[in-house]
């Protein structure tokens, strides 16, 4: 038997529910699909060279404003003014605004060799200054619109910056800029709209979100929802461990958290709730799922080709970074529901009712092939610019072979329409957040926020660390991860690498990391509150779960910034013994969360044996996965030491409280709650 698929209709109606992206009118349906289409050629022109267009793509800057004028327009038509206007008609103000944003992106790419050349955006015509402004007040509605009112308060505040520089406080006092000069510098330079966020998403990210659709599109999703259910669906918690599974590989595809949990989670979490496990229980399990794929190689979001771009190294070092941080979130994943599951005795699905592993694989070998030509090119051929496309030609290809998954006339729509509302909403979102990186280069504070934060500091790298991760969460919370950690990158970065002396990829993990908190942590937690209208749970009670079965995402930062070689950086040897000691710290530290640790059983039976037996594991926990020297002031032995020294009687006393309570020891059962 197979899994069924996934309704539809239903996933797109929640995710309406939650982007609050409006229907477009049958006459208009067909703009979506066209403009990814033209968006196509023009990427495959710069990228390859061809040629063809050389009328948009002859010069990189022409490039980018011609991405941008192609891509806002639709933001006007996707996204009402208010999540109220979902359902009405489009208004005829946005119509104007959507043609007044085509308009004017048309005058910047007609004159991008104007601007170029005579260096407009420090003296322009009056003309291209009444452009600016209005490029300048669009631009952030659109950003308002697709990533909601705290981005673009934070957005038009920082693109404000320059004009009132100098009277601002002390630290983020700097040089003032008038009006004009702020708006020319905003969409003619090369440092703000233009920036490095925009480069990024130009020059790798379509790519990636292409290949990332058409393999949803083309059955990949539901493949690997089918392979997960064939390899996991039988254990105990077998469906929790699918989501784990399936979400992992999902949102390394897509690259999206909220697009994870509608499309693996309409699967996962009703079998979650048929073999007994609790609606906010089920939400959490594929919230925490569905972050921690946007954090697995090889395809990890926007964020990371834009961190990439910052540390000036191949996308290829960013993703072999993050191979063992990403591992060890889902190891600590995994043991959490392991440990339910075994505590509250949940089995898994019967076997009859799983796909076989055999039939899966036949049906749809070729996908996992084409993800092994992706990774191949990116890690081996280090062209990750192309790669992408190389991978989705061939899947389209291969594609049409196969009776199931086969694409007709409907299909392409679908997916070019998909991919153009993706394309949208992040252009709008770093189109904007370009401004907050220019308004810090204007006026110079980019190059001297680092010393302030090290003097807020006082020079301690733990501070500066709590700091940097505080402020990431925060940010997180109101912004996007992507917004948040290019802002961090420009502003924080800097003063961990220069006064602490860190690692510039740790660094820059550790901000990613942060960032993503604000997913699964509340009162936001974005990706749990998802995963509740899936669930039909209580959206506060399922971002409690999450948090606690997330728990050791709050502490794997810290473990790859104190010793670098978590995430590659060192010998072999020295990047085995850490991995393999993290391993050991973080199951502990997941079975103490849960109060069941394999191979010894309940941590303890009755209220003050399991405290203190749960509390000596999660410490023991916690030494294993620190690394000791450096800043922490005990060396690695020491630590091992105090870990075995909490570790062997929480085993003792565990087993001891067993002993006891064996005669009158009663299956749990897990709460339901509703």
């Amino acid at each position: 038997m197979t899994t069924p698929n996934a309704p539809n209709e239903s996933t797109r109606q929640l995710k309406e529910k939650v982007t609050h992206i409006r229907t477009l009118p049958v006459a208009l349906r067909w703009i979506p699909g066209a403009v990814t289409v033209v968006l196509m050629a023009m990427t495959l022109d710069y990228l390859f060279n061809l040629g063809w267009l050389r009328f948009v793509t002859g010069l990189e800057t022409q490039f980018y404003y011609a991405v941008v004028a192609l891509l806002l327009p639709l933001v006007y038509l996707l996204w009402p003014a208010a999540p109220s206007l979902q359902h009405r008609p489009i208004p005829w103000y946005d119509y104007a605004l959507s043609l007044a944003t085509l308009v004017v992106g048309g005058y910047f790419v007609y004159h991008a060799e104007s601007i170029l050349e005579r260096g407009w955006a420090f003296a322009a015509p009056d003309t291209a200054i009444m452009a600016s402004y209005a490029w300048w007040l669009l631009i952030v509605e659109a950003a308002r619109r697709a990533g909601g009112w705290p981005i673009a308060v934070i957005v038009a505040a920082f693109s404000l910056y320059p004009l009132v520089a100098d009277i601002v406080p002390g630290p983020i006092q700097a040089f003032p800029s008038t009006l004009e000069e702020t708006a020319m510098y905003h969409t003619m330079s090369t440092e703000s709209i233009m920036g490095v966020p925009l480069q990024a998403f130009a020059g790798l990210v379509i790519g990636f979100l292409v290949f990332g659709v058409v393999l949803q599109k083309s059955g990949g999703g539901k493949f690997f929802i089918d392979l997960a259910f064939s390899l996991l669906g039988h254990v105990r918690g077998g469906p929790a461990k699918v989501s784990i599974f399936s979400s992992g590989l999902m949102g390394s595809m897509s690259g999206s958290v909220i697009s994870n949990v509608l499309t693996t989670g309409v699967l996962s979490i009703p079998a979650m709730r048929r073999i007994g496990m609790g609606r906010s229980f089920s939400g959490g399990v594929e919230a925490c799922a569905s972050t921690g794929g946007v954090l697995m190689p090889p395809v990890m979001g926007a964020t990371a080709f834009v961190m990439a771009m910052f540390l000036d190294v191949p996308y290829s070092a960013v993703a072999l970074a993050a191979i063992i941080p990403s591992i060890l979130y889902f190891l600590g994943l995994f043991i959490q529901i392991d440990a339910y599951a075994a505590r509250h005795d949940i089995k898994g699905l019967p076997a009859v009712e799983l796909p076989s592993l055999v039939q899966t694989l036949k049906q749809g070998w070729y996908f996992i092939f084409v993800f092994a030509l992706l990774v191949w090119m990116l890690l081996v051929m280090q062209r990750e610019a192309v790669a992408p496309f190389y991978a989705t030609a061939l899947l389209l290809v291969l594609n049409q072979f196969s009776r199931r998954n086969r694409w007709g006339w409907r299909e392409i729509g679908e997916a070019l329409s998909s991919a153009a509302k993706l394309f949208a909403e992040l252009i709008a979102i770093l189109a904007g957040v370009g401004m907050l990186v220019g308004a810090l280069s204007m006026t110079g504070l980019s190059g001297t926020i680092a010393n302030d934060f090290i003097h807020i500091a006082g020079g301690s790298v733990p501070l500066l660390l709590i700091m940097g991760a505080l402020t990431s969460f925060v940010l997180g919370i109101g912004m996007t991860v992507t917004a948040a950690y290019i802002f961090l990158a420009v502003a924080l970065a800097p003063a961990l690498i220069q006064g602490g002396g860190l690692d510039p990829m740790a660094v820059h993990m550790f901000i990613l990391y942060w960032g993503m908190l604000s997913f699964i942590t509340p009162p936001v937690a974005l990706g749990a509150f998802a995963a509740a209208t899936v669930a039909g749970a209580r959206p506060m009670a399922t971002g409690l779960q999450a948090m606690r079965l997330g728990s050791v995402i709050y502490f794997i930062p810290f473990l790859f910034v104190l010793n670098p070689a978590l995430i590659m950086q060192g010998e072999p040897l020295q990047i085995g013994l850490v991995f393999v000691q993290a391993l050991i710290g973080i199951v502990l530290f997941a079975s103490a969360m849960q109060g069941y640790l394999i191979g010894v059983g309940r941590l303890g039976i009755g209220a003050v044996s399991e405290t203190v037996t749960r509390g000596l594991v999660l410490v023991a926990g916690l030494l294993f996965a620190l690394p000791g020297g450096g800043m922490v002031p005990l060396s690695q032995l020491e630590l091992f030491a105090f870990a075995l020294a909490a570790l062997v009687p929480a085993v003792l006393l565990a087993r001891w409280s067993q002993h006891l309570a064996r005669p009158r020891s009663a299956t749990l059962t897990p709460p339901i709650d509703s």
